[in-house]
């Protein structure tokens, strides 16, 4: 659930507009990371795999659409969108107003907290401002959770990182004394080899306009058919059990 503070790009030649798709049978281009495990993931032999991908299939077969998906590193997602790269980001990516000014939002799909996890032995006992003064956090870039951390935990030095990947490999190597994500993804992360270092401090309590109201696809502005679309699809999914499905597959609880 991030915040990307977007650059503005011009559309190009390029953008594959919603009528078009419509004409040829609604053949849509999905962006996505590959790199948010759970949520969406690059496996080794190419394959997309996660939450967010398996949601994305779901919609598409439930719009009746060929989808296909297209990766692209997190910095440059939404300029991406608004160049005509693709049609709509499923990559785990939160409503905020920031991003309002610049794309458009079907409704939610999930909303998760953020947490923050710290390494086994340390001596840090509470999750807040205080409890972190003096600290260093890692976050990736350009999130919403990077922002959580500059804001609102402030007595902490914020440490940026491109990937989650990153800020992980440097709370094991001590390098950091915390970092900040979604709980889902660091708990999943835990759960690895990789992850047993650490453990899950404490979650914290979303800010509704660092965070926003949850994690729903990015559409161009403009494309309110497209967008209306997307959300009648997450409610009939929803309502017909695939949603469930999915979830279950991943989560022992409900992320909607």
């Amino acid at each position: 659930m991030r915040l990307l503070k977007t650059i503005m790009v011009a559309a190009t030649g390029l953008v594959l507009t919603l009528g078009a798709a419509q004409a040829d049978g609604m053949k849509l281009k999905i962006g996505t990371e590959g790199a948010y495990p759970p949520f969406n993931n690059l496996e080794a032999d190419g394959k997309l795999v996660g939450f967010d991908i398996d949601i994305a299939k779901a919609l598409c077969e439930e719009m009746k659409a060929e989808c296909e998906f297209v990766t692209q590193d997190w910095d440059g997602i939404i300029p991406a969108l608004l160049a005509g790269k693709f049609d709509a980001i499923i990559a785990s990516m939160s409503i905020t107003d920031e991003r309002l000014k610049t794309v458009d939002f079907s409704e939610k799909y999930y909303n998760t907290p953020p947490a923050i996890a710290v390494p086994k032995d340390s001596k840090i006992t509470e999750a807040s401002d205080a409890g972190l003064k003096g600290k260093i956090i890692g976050a990736q870039s350009s999130t919403t959770h990077s922002t959580y951390a500059e804001e609102k935990l402030s007595s902490a030095e914020t440490k940026l990182y491109p990937t989650p990947d990153e800020y992980k490999l440097d709370i094991t190597n001590g390098r950091v004394d915390a970092v900040i994500d979604d709980v889902v993804v660091l708990s999943d992360w835990l759960k690895t080899d990789a992850g047993a270092c650490c453990k899950i401090l404490g979650t914290l309590t979303p800010d509704l306009v660092i965070n926003g109201p949850g994690v729903g696809i990015a559409v161009r502005k403009g494309e309110e058919e497209l967008r209306d679309k997307l959300s009648a699809a997450i409610k009939a999914i929803r309502a017909n059990g695939k949603y469930k499905a999915i979830n279950d597959k991943y989560f022992t609880f409900d992320v909607y």
